[in-house]
């Protein structure tokens, strides 16, 4: 049985918020799907994107073992409209780090194009692509024009089609519900064999958790507390056994929010109004949007009706006893990684280590100091990496 500890891996994600905004945001009950786009300015928009980018070029030098991009549409929560062309302007920057598309609601493009779009990231990084297929928000399904009473129909066929795209010697044909293929035939083809490292991005949903459990992948659980989380992963242990799998602990993906400084309460006194901001701000919008007609089962949408707003409604203390964050020293942290980890027989941790609007200059103090003093508590630090301090030194310059 693989051990948590032998074999941890940190992961640095980044959601390219657009944090330009007036206090007229507050009028508005959502920043998804019907948030006015007059809001953005492209020149902003342009300072953001080629600062998000340096961040996670350092979180390569600092010695992180992969970066992770997403998606979004219609939002100001983030500038990722494609992860895949986010990923595609990263490759040539990070020259260590694994690069994580996790990734493209595949009901929102056509899969052979994206099982294509995929297989050449993964020549381009010479096989260091890591790849999350989500179901997408319920926002999504607002802000594109597609039925979500089809989604999961139309995600297990999607993927079917992807994985046939990648493993058979093409071309293949391929006749099913929502897609017909005379001539599947991807080029390029992955350089992985037989294709890249797979998960499902999921909150949860037994549907889902199955549909990972079966295939032998892993799993990402996002927009969930800590209890929910820790149940997920238990599930998918369970359910993975059943199907004749073992979820080993490289299969469950924890998300934490972490800041780290020299003390607990300089920690909390830096970070905590922009963890708030992104709690508050950047995640709000309506029911409405988060869950529309159809796009989960019956029994779910009666959980969740009957659940505690996941979008926008929080307290600080809410934030910190029931989710994935902590704001501290390093050991202060390291000693609340181990916890999780635990709880979760998880050894990838993604950090986010910038949160809502938070400055440039504390991002690049919690990337160091949690790569100089929180990471060796784990490990020991990989060869020929530059030394953190240094680069913190630099950077801050």
């Amino acid at each position: 049985m693989v051990r948590w500890q032998d074999d941890i891996e940190f992961y640095v994600m980044h959601f390219m918020p657009y944090t330009h905004l007036t206090a007229e945001q507050k009028q508005h009950e959502s920043l998804w799907v019907d948030f006015p786009n007059r809001y953005y300015d492209p020149k902003a928009g342009l300072e953001l994107y080629t600062r998000y980018i340096s961040e996670l070029v350092l979180a390569d030098k600092l010695g992180y073992d992969a970066v992770v991009v997403n998606e979004h549409h219609n939002t100001a929560y983030s500038m990722m409209p494609s992860c895949t062309l986010m990923a595609a302007t990263l490759i040539p920057q990070i020259r260590q780090a694994k690069i994580c598309v996790f990734g493209v609601p595949v009901n929102l493009v056509t899969p052979n194009r994206l099982a294509e779009e995929y297989a050449m990231l993964d020549v381009l990084s010479n096989g260091r692509l890591e790849i999350a297929l989500p179901l997408g928000t319920g926002m999504e399904y607002w802000a594109n024009p597609f039925n979500p009473a089809t989604a999961r129909a139309r995600f297990r066929e999607s993927v079917d089609i992807m994985i046939q795209a990648w493993t058979e010697d093409g071309p293949s044909s391929y006749q099913g519900e929502f897609y017909n293929y005379r001539y599947l035939n991807v080029w390029p083809k992955p350089m992985q064999k037989p294709y890249p490292k797979l998960a499902i991005v999921g909150t949860g949903s037994p549907e889902t958790i199955e549909f990972a459990a079966q295939r032998g992948w892993g799993y990402a659980s996002v927009f969930v507390p800590t209890a929910q989380q820790v149940k997920t992963f238990a599930a998918m242990r369970e359910m993975s056994a059943r199907h004749g799998h073992e979820m080993t602990p490289d299969k469950a993906l924890v998300n934490t929010i972490i800041y780290v400084a020299e003390s607990d309460e300089q920690a909390e006194r830096e970070a905590r109004e922009h963890i708030e901001y992104y709690f508050t701000t950047a995640l709000r919008t309506t029911p409405r949007y988060l869950a529309p007609p159809g796009y989960i089962s019956l029994d779910q949408f009666r959980i969740r009706a009957s659940a505690a707003n996941l979008h926008g409604g929080f307290s600080w203390k809410d934030m910190t006893e029931n989710w994935r964050v902590v704001c501290g020293t390093p050991q202060h942290v390291a000693e609340k990684l181990t916890q999780w980890c635990d709880e979760a027989q998880s050894s990838r941790v993604i950090f986010n280590p910038h949160l809502g609007d938070m400055p440039h200059w504390k991002v690049v103090k919690n990337l160091t100091l949690f790569a100089e003093e929180v990471m060796p508590i784990f490990r020991k630090a990989k060869a020929g990496r530059p030394a953190a301090a240094a680069t913190f030194r630099g950077a801050a310059e």
